[in-house]
């Protein structure tokens, strides 16, 4: 009997992710811990494994598609199991009605948008209203941004206007209109990559500076831009989890402060003398998380965190470093540092911060760690 394969709890509290790509096609044999898709949440990119031998029947949820935890993604039979009518199992097993998913989705392949819509050319109108506050925004106006008109005064694209799901969420939280990013997917299609770059530019128009006041609201806090030069941006989901997880870790674990000034001419030559001619570069940062694994090693009663209910001592030291990037701060975990060479650790450290800038960066490479390090040097923090 065909059983559901449903959307993992990826950690703890995590009541939804992003089925970012699917890594099999429907038909596809599959074996057990075998990846069959990649989810993203606020912070990480996951792997979802089959957990058993089997066929994948059908695929429920398009790549793109935010999916709450538990929800059915899939519908898995047993190894060279064949099903006549997929409908009937799938109402057998409670799932009435299924996402929307295309016969011909692919592995990895990023699917078109849920609706196209043709937009016509916007007539010119008399209006003597300025076009930066004469855009109405589809919040305002009970309509999605798939069914406004793209306006070519505005600099607006005109036709029709192809964009993913997953590219269509990113644009809505940077505050982007999709009608003005370029696409670069097939036919034109907007993807993830064009919604960061037009991210990183600064092109689209961002959404808290063209949506008109609500009514009776009057001054910048209505959402134009404010003519002294401050607009308000939306709060993100991951800048909203970084606020949370902060005010958490302030009000629930004890803080004590500690101030001193350190002369580090011998730990500068230190570096220079680790560069000359090596392959990977060391920084400062690098020294002080292996010093801080050393300190661990020296005095383990500091190698513990705090908890409800116990200390917890770890075995091995593992620390958390810092790492800022454009969509939050994030804290990947380098794992037993006391055994790691300088050379490794400066390697290891790099590798994590590119990929957390990137988005690449996998679940349990943000858990754990019970000490964390900033770097601030370049602020003239001492």
């Amino acid at each position: 009997m065909p059983d559901l394969l449903r959307m993992p709890e990826i950690a703890a509290g995590t009541t939804e992710a992003v089925l970012s790509s699917w890594s099999v096609a429907e038909n596809a044999s599959v074996s057990a811990r075998e990846v069959v898709a990649t989810v993203e949440t606020a912070k990480a990119v996951v792997d979802v494994e089959a957990e058993s031998d089997g066929v994948i029947l059908r695929l429920l949820v398009e790549p793109g598609a935010e999916v709450e935890t538990g929800a059915p993604i899939a519908l898995v039979g047993a190894a060279g199991e064949s099903v006549a009518d997929l409908d009937a199992v799938l109402r057998d097993l409670g799932v009435t009605s299924a996402p929307k998913t295309p016969a011909t989705l692919q592995p990895d392949q990023e699917p078109a948008a849920d609706v196209a819509v043709e937009v016509p050319e916007a007539a010119p109108t008399p209006s003597p209203i300025p076009d930066d506050v004469a855009t109405t925004s589809a919040a305002q106006s009970g309509a999605s941004s798939q069914d406004q008109p793209a306006e070519t005064a505005n600099g607006h694209r005109s036709g029709r206007v192809f964009a993913s799901p997953l590219a269509r969420r990113l644009a809505k939280e940077a505050g982007l209109a999709v009608e003005q990013i370029a696409g670069t997917g097939p036919h034109g299609r907007i993807v993830r990559r064009d919604v960061e770059q037009a991210a990183k530019v600064g092109t689209g128009t961002a959404a808290a500076e063209t949506r008109p006041a609500a009514a009776g609201a009057t001054g910048p806090a209505a959402g134009l831009r404010d003519p002294a030069g401050w607009r308000d941006v939306p709060h993100t989901k991951l800048r909203r989890l970084v606020a949370e997880r902060l005010a958490e870790s302030k009000t629930t674990a004890p803080h004590f402060y500690l101030r001193d000034t350190v002369p580090v001419d011998r730990l500068l030559a230190l570096r220079a003398e680790l560069n000359d001619g090596a392959e990977t570069r060391v920084s400062v940062n690098d020294l002080v998380v292996k010093a801080v694994a050393r300190a661990h090693v020296a005095v383990p009663e500091l190698n513990v965190t705090w908890g409800p209910d116990a200390v917890r001592h770890y075995e091995s030291v593992d620390v958390a470093v810092a790492v800022a990037t454009d969509n939050g701060l994030l804290t990947p975990v380098l794992r037993a540092v006391e055994d790691m060479t300088i050379t490794t650790v400066a390697r290891t450290t790099r590798d994590l911060a590119e990929r957390a800038r990137s988005g690449q960066l996998r679940q349990h490479e943000l858990e754990g760690g019970s000490i964390s390090v900033t770097n601030l040097g370049m602020h003239g923090t001492e």
